[in-house]
């Protein structure tokens, strides 16, 4: 039987093909589970949720608590803020991390991959160490209780984000850009007219990533922000655990609501996304 080759044939199909689909299910479901558990729990009733064992469908819809979640936090005022932090970081990374990137990539200068080494290296310097030192700067120039020092950081560029543009425009070939100059464009207008088209799927990942972060920041509103009015949802969630300790129910719809931006963020550009990630790999 072992020398038969549709049986050889049949084992390499199954694990090459079935094995590995089997064990990336499994694993989407464990991953699926947490964000499936919390949306059942945010639809229970208080009585079902105190049942032994647990239910894996609630019995009882109750809708009336996402409701209730939203109407015991200003839930849409801090939403508003959490958006304006997210969309200027955004324009921000963007703007900021694919420049320096082309510049890394695609002009030659000297120290080039020397600078682009140093760079890399700031990804070790945990956020705490410089944390103090961010503060006094932005207090220096009275931003404290303002948007500005969680906006501003991603206008001056990361290292994991601008290692992501330079390998990508890597894979872009350079004749197009002797193309444009022979054309006549400057370095300039290369990059905005005949580069950053190109650029769509690793700009997807990095305003992904970028919106991400910010969406869910704790520690920057928390050390920045003073005022009630201004807090993040992030903030937001945080306050509203410590008045229903109890009330499951409640802060499950209330994270649900806090999640469902991100995952239909993700779910419109999973396309780019994985785009973005895989080509940039392909070039060191």
């Amino acid at each position: 039987m072992g020398s038969n080759p549709n049986y050889q044939k049949n084992i390499r199909f199954i694990s090459r093909n079935v094995i590995p689909r089997i064990i990336l299910v499994l694993m989407g479901i464990f991953f699926i589970m947490p964000y499936y558990w919390m949306i059942v729990t945010s639809l229970k009733g208080t009585v079902e949720l105190r049942s032994a064992p647990p239910t894996l469908f609630p019995h009882e819809i109750h809708f009336e608590h996402y409701g209730e979640a939203v109407r015991f936090i200003p839930f849409f005022r801090y939403m508003m803020n959490s958006l304006i932090i997210v969309v200027f970081s955004v324009i921000g990374a963007i703007f900021s991390n694919s420049l320096v990137g082309y510049g890394f990539s695609r002009i030659n200068w000297p120290g080039r991959e020397k600078v682009f080494l140093i760079v890399i290296a700031t990804m070790f310097i945990p956020f705490p160490v410089v944390l103090v030192a961010l503060f006094d700067i932005f207090a220096k120039f009275h931003l404290v209780n303002t948007y500005f020092p969680l906006i501003i950081p991603a206008y001056t560029g990361q290292a994991l984000y601008i290692f992501m543009m330079r390998q990508y425009l890597l894979t872009i070939p350079k004749e197009i850009s002797d193309a444009g100059f022979i054309d006549g464009a400057n370095e300039f207008e290369i990059f905005y007219r005949l580069i950053v088209p190109l650029m769509k799927p690793v700009v997807a990942v990095v305003a992904i990533f970028t919106a991400l972060g910010s969406w869910n920041d704790f520690l920057g509103p928390l050390i920045y922000l003073t005022r009630q009015e201004m807090y993040t949802l992030s903030i937001g969630l945080q306050f509203f655990r410590s008045q229903h300790e109890v009330e499951y129910s409640l802060l499950m719809a209330a994270s649900t609501l806090v999640a469902l931006p991100v995952v239909v963020i993700f779910l419109c550009f999973q396309r780019f996304f994985v785009e973005g990630i895989t080509m940039g790999a392909i070039k060191g």
